[in-house]
C-alpha cells in the first residue's frame, strides 16, 4: 500500500516500467502533501498572539488531517483500480461468451476506477478552501506554504481531471459517461482558478 510504503520504495515503483503506481496515485499524493502543508501552516498559527484563532485553527488542524488521509486512501485506491481495469482487459476473449464477459468487465472496471479521480478533485477544492480560510489568520513566517499547499492541491485536482478523461472515452455506456460529466465538469477549473488566486494573494502579500 502506498500510505505505508517508504517514500523511496514508492518513487522506485512509479519510475518503473509497470502500469501501477501511475499518475492517478501521484495526484492524490499532490493532494496529501497540500493538506499536510495545511495542517503545518495551522499548527504554528498558534498561542501567544494567535490565541484568539484558537478554535478556527483547531477546526482546521482537524480537517486537513483528515483529507490528508483520505488523500493516502485514495492513492491506494487508485492503484487497486487501475490493477482491476489490467486485469480485465488480460481476460480471455476467444469465443463470444468470454467477449462479453471480458467487455462487461472492463467496462465496469473503467467505471470504478473513475471514481477515486472524481473525489480527488473535490477533495483538492477542500484544501484550497482550507488554505484560504487559513491565510486570513496564519503566522506570516509560513505563509509561503499556503501558496505551496494551494498549488499542490491544484496538481491534484487537474491530473486527476485527466485520468477522468482517459477512462471515460473508452466508457461505452452514454449514460455513465453523462453522470461522470455531471460529477465532474468545470469542477476542476474552479479548484485550479481558487488556487492560483489564494498562491497569487499569498506572493503579494509576501513581497508588499
Amino acid at each position: 500500500m502506498i500510505s505505508s510504503e517508504t517514500l523511496n520504495d514508492y518513487l522506485g515503483r512509479l519510475s518503473s516500467r509497470q502500469p501501477t503506481p501511475g499518475g492517478g496515485a501521484a495526484a492524490a499524493l499532490h493532494a496529501a502533501q497540500g493538506a499536510a502543508l495545511v495542517a503545518m501552516v495551522a499548527r504554528f498559527t498558534t498561542g501567544g498572539k494567535y490565541e484568539q484563532h484558537t478554535e478556527v485553527i483547531s477546526r482546521i488542524v482537524s480537517a486537513a488531517d483528515r483529507l490528508r488521509e483520505e488523500a493516502l486512501r485514495l492513492a491506494d485506491a487508485d492503484e487497486h483500480a487501475f490493477k482491476d481495469v489490467i486485469s480485465s482487459y488480460r481476460l480471455p476473449s476467444g469465443n463470444d461468451t468470454e467477449s462479453r464477459a471480458r467487455e462487461q468487465s472492463i467496462q465496469e472496471a473503467l467505471l470504478q476506477a473513475a471514481q477515486p479521480p472524481v473525489q480527488l478533485i473535490k477533495l483538492a477544492g477542500e484544501i484550497v478552501e482550507l488554505a484560504a480560510e487559513l491565510l486570513n489568520v496564519a503566522n506570516p513566517n509560513v505563509i509561503s506554504d499556503v501558496a505551496a499547499a494551494a498549488d499542490a492541491a491544484r496538481a491534484a485536482a487537474s491530473t486527476a481531471r485527466v485520468n477522468i478523461d482517459i477512462n471515460v472515452v473508452a466508457i461505452k455506456d452514454i449514460g455513465a459517461r453523462t453522470l461522470l460529466a455531471q460529477q465532474t465538469d468545470g469542477l476542476e477549473e474552479k479548484v485550479i482558478l481558487e488556487a492560483d488566486a489564494l498562491a497569487g494573494r499569498v506572493r503579494e502579500r509576501i513581497l508588499r
